[in-house]
């Protein structure tokens, strides 16, 4: 394993860490939301909005987690620099700034027009 790839998976790795203890802390506050809630209506409109809040950011932290994990894999395979739709290097600076990212920027500019 080269150096950048050493580098690379403990970037991805950390991020999963630091991922995975928001999603703990998420767990937590759903779980007290078990209790009853309050009898103030006003009190019971935003531990509803928070709860949703909550939710919404559990399942984002959920995808990027299941995209570190592929990148994780692909890294692993090899083939993490490669762009799964057209093969073509993904480009240092996207990797960079998208360490998760498995596109070349000219496949993802037409899966998103598209």
């Amino acid at each position: 394993m080269t150096a950048e790839t050493q580098t690379i998976r403990t970037e991805l790795e950390t991020r999963r860490t630091e991922l995975l203890s928001r999603q703990e802390r998420i767990s937590k506050h759903t779980r007290h939301r078990e209790e009853p809630l309050p009898a103030d209506f006003a009190e019971q409109a935003v531990e509803l909005e928070n709860g949703e809040t909550l939710v919404a950011l559990d399942q984002e932290i959920g995808e990027e987690l299941t995209r570190i994990d592929k990148a994780l894999q692909r890294l692993e395979a090899g083939s993490y620099f490669d762009c799964e739709s057209c093969g073509e290097p993904i480009g240092a600076a996207r990797l960079e700034a998208l360490a998760d990212t498995t596109q070349c920027i000219d496949c993802a500019s037409a899966a998103d027009s598209g």
